[in-house]
């Protein structure tokens, strides 16, 4: 039986990296996968379109090279290279054509030293030409006789691969021991090659011993299991950083080897595949014939948690190196003839004295435009106007600009990152807590809101509601924290590779944050929060999604799924519900030289405020405040009130003391009265009105984004079916902001007659 397989970490693309840059990231797999006791990496990766789409043509002198390299490299540290090609597409199984196609492109990479390979049919539609038809008994026998012919012609590797078009139960039609597809390979099928196989499912949350005793008596040898544990290709929302889990080691004695499919991200498969590590060496033991007893005894009994918290020990060491992408070789604690390897097979010099930080962190510069302090920045949606006051400017706060690389992450908030991105069935503790407070605080908020008894007749459950509260909200704290420690990590391949997953969820709890903060202040009527029942995995996103689909507007995915910006910042922001105190802060905003100190910011803001102050939410970071977003609920009602209360308010406040430059009684009134009616077909699917104010420094537009989502939640959680604002044709910037959003210009006959345009979306 032969040993174990594993892939390396890392899959390189021969059209986008440079030797000198690749060298280092392909020398550090080979010597870390060594040390782990790994030993194989399989090279298949769909960013090499030879590798499945153009899979006939060869491969170029400047490609033979770069690959050549790269196998050569992987055979001098004891690692296997096993080249993969999916041909399964297009080919026509009956054409000598293809098939002399297919020996040549797998020639020529045997001939730049490659003895192990693989053909993989997976992903592919069942059916087949009509000369197949004819030519074969079936689509499993058309597979079977093109890899055979291959095997043979290669000169029958000791390596050599097949992935089946059925790889898990799942697709086995009608069971795994009843397919007919699989029967198939397992007769036919040379014996000198092995099945790839992924368990009972795509991902597999566990494999066990009897389901691999069951594939191996219909393909008539073990198995050798893909393993898509950590892969994250299928959601870009999502990556794993838990440990290799849900496998015994015993498993070893069923299988033929073992493949992991990592994350997209090269930084983060640290864990996943020194866990993996660890998981082999305790196969080993069991396989030596050591009992339970012996096997603890000698470290050799698998524990993931264990296994968990000593790689995180050295993925600290690791991530307290500054370190930039492709720019200097990885730092962990590298022993001298290891250097001295590296130097040998790249022509650069490395000396010890590079792997301290002290010594290192002085010397890192940022070198590229994702590290610039003076870079392009994303502007803020706010309107021509509010360019015009002259706000104070953000850009130049204290270590709290575009990202910088100052500090390596604390082992807290490692642990914090790994509990937040764990593995796909399973959350970390840290996740779990977020969502179990959310989903409780959510279910109960009746308790505080605006209708509820709650605190008549049960005091402690409002005190419960609010303690939970209290620790969502610091949990919340902790992502926007840790957000801008990754900003700000030393590692700055940390940075590249995870940043837009910490920046997404950052954006998703803000929303979240402001969305418990509005129900605590009991604004809530308790009418839309129980939301869209579903199974957690059937939406996409991971952590983000789940906690995106527990938002009353959750399912609207334009909301939440931006690109990140090109240059992150590490400014913590805050958004929550209005508090009286800010209204001195938003009069300001307003120009009112010349004026009633509170002209303009009555004239602006002041009815919302005072008449639908629990549709407002501010938006702050470290200086203060920098944006608000202002809503009303029901237009109708709301037009009411402005002219029964508030109106007669302002002309007993201002008919005594006319706006500086306003002509008489007459031209106070008349800018009084510039309350706009909405006709009733517009008010029916849109009963809502929004208006969205943020400062033009703020660097980190989404933040924008999150604020305006904020307001549509609260909206939606008092029963809103709809809400229009209304934007300048000339603000380009706004419009195209909002239209990102969903908003849709509504037709100029359903709105009114005005300069502004009207836009609207459903809730």
């Amino acid at each position: 039986m032969q040993s174990p397989v594993f892939p390396a970490p890392y899959i390189f693309n021969p059209n986008i990296f440079l030797m000198d840059k690749l060298g280092f990231v392909v020398l550090y797999s080979c010597l870390v996968m060594h040390r782990w006791g790994l030993n194989t990496y399989l090279y298949g990766p769909k960013d090499d379109l030879k590798h499945r789409l153009l899979w006939r043509e060869v491969y170029s002198t400047e490609e033979e090279a770069q690959l050549k390299a790269l196998i050569s490299e992987a055979e001098m540290r004891g690692l296997k290279f096993v080249y993969a090609l999916s041909p399964g597409q297009d080919i026509v199984f009956s054409s000598s054509s293809d098939l002399t196609l297919l020996k040549r492109k797998l020639r020529q990479v045997a001939e730049l030293g490659c003895q192990a390979f693989a053909v993989l049919f997976d992903d592919i539609d069942h059916s087949m030409c009509q000369a197949d038809i004819e030519a074969f008994s079936s689509f499993a026998h058309a597979q079977v006789s093109v890899a055979n012919e291959i095997f043979r012609f290669l000169g029958e590797p000791p390596v050599f691969l097949f992935c089946p078009t059925e790889y898990c139960g799942s697709l086995c039609s009608p069971s795994v021991s009843k397919s007919p597809y699989l029967l198939t390979v397992g007769e036919d099928l040379l014996p000198g090659i092995s099945v790839i196989w992924t368990g009972d499912k795509v991902i597999s949350r566990e494999l066990s011993a009897d389901s691999l005793l069951e594939v191996q008596s219909v393909l008539q040898r073990s198995p050798l299991v893909w393993d898509n544990l950590h892969a994250n290709d299928y959601d870009s929302r999502r990556v794993f950083l838990g440990p290799f889990k849900g496998r015994p080691p015993g498993l070893r004695a069923h299988l033929r080897g073992l493949l992991l499919n990592p994350n997209c991200e090269f930084e983060a498969n640290y864990i996943p595949l020194h866990t993996l590590g660890t998981w082999n060496q305790a196969g080993k033991g069991e396989r030596k014939g050591e009992n339970r007893g012996e096997a603890r005894s000698q470290g050799h009994l698998y524990c993931s948690n264990q296994a968990l918290s000593a790689a995180l020990k050295d993925w600290m060491d690791e991530l307290s190196q500054p370190l930039q992408p492709g720019r200097q070789p990885y730092c962990l604690k590298l022993k001298r003839h290891e250097l001295q390897f590296l130097h040998e097979h790249t022509g650069r010099q490395i000396k010890p004295a590079e792997h301290k930080s002290s010594t290192a962190s002085s010397k890192v510069k940022p070198t590229d435009s994702f590290d610039s302090h003076h870079g392009p920045q994303s502007k803020s949606p706010c309107s021509s106007e509010d360019r015009a006051r002259g706000a104070p400017s953000r850009e130049n706060v204290p270590g709290k600009g575009l990202c910088a690389g100052k500090a390596p992450l604390s082992e807290a908030q490692v642990r914090l990152l790994v509990g937040l991105y764990y593995l796909p069935h399973e959350h970390g503790p840290p996740a779990q807590s977020l969502l179990q407070d959310l989903t409780w605080l959510r279910g109960n908020c009746h308790y505080v809101s605006v209708n509820g008894n709650g605190k008549k007749t049960q005091p402690q459950k409002v005190e419960e509601w609010r303690m939970r509260a209290a620790h969502f909200l610091a949990t919340c704290d902790e992502v926007a924290a840790l957000h801008g420690s990754v900003v700000n990590s030393v590692n700055r391949a940390l940075l590249y590779d995870l940043y837009p997953y910490i920046w997404d969820l950052r954006n998703t709890v803000l929303v979240a944050k402001a969305f418990i903060s509005w129900l605590g202040c009991g604004a809530s009527s308790g009418a839309e929060l129980l939301g869209l029942e579903a199974e957690p995995w059937v939406f996409k996103g991971g952590l983000s999604g789940e906690v995106q689909m527990l938002l009353p507007v959750g399912t609207s995915t334009e909301l939440f799924c931006h690109p990140p910006p090109l240059f992150p910042t590490s400014r913590v922001y805050n958004i929550r519900p209005y508090q009286q105190k800010d209204k001195v802060i938003h009069v300001q905003s307003y120009d009112s030289a010349g004026c009633h100190p509170d002209f303009v910011g009555d004239r602006y803001l002041g009815a919302s405020l005072a008449l639908c102050p629990e549709y407002t939410f501010v938006l702050e970071d470290e200086l203060g405040v920098c944006g608000c977003a202002v809503g009303i609920l029901d237009v109708r009602n709301f037009a009411k009130r402005y002219q029964a209360s508030w109106l007669p308010a302002l002309r007993d406040k201002y008919l005594t003391r006319p706006p500086h430059g306003a002509n008489g009684h007459s031209e106070v009134l008349l800018s009084l009265h510039e309350e706009q009616e909405y006709p009733d077909s517009l008010l029916y699917h849109f009963p809502s009105q929004l208006r969205l104010e943020a400062l033009p420094e703020l660097v980190d537009c989404s933040v924008s984004r999150s604020l305006l989502t904020s307001l549509l939640t609260a909206l939606k959680a008092n029963g809103s079916q709809g809400v229009f604002c209304e934007v300048q044709p000339t603000d380009r910037l706004r419009l195209e902001f909002l239209t990102k959003l969903g908003f849709l210009e509504i037709l100029r006959g359903e709105s009114r007659s005005t300069e502004g345009l009207v836009l609207g979306r459903l809730l």
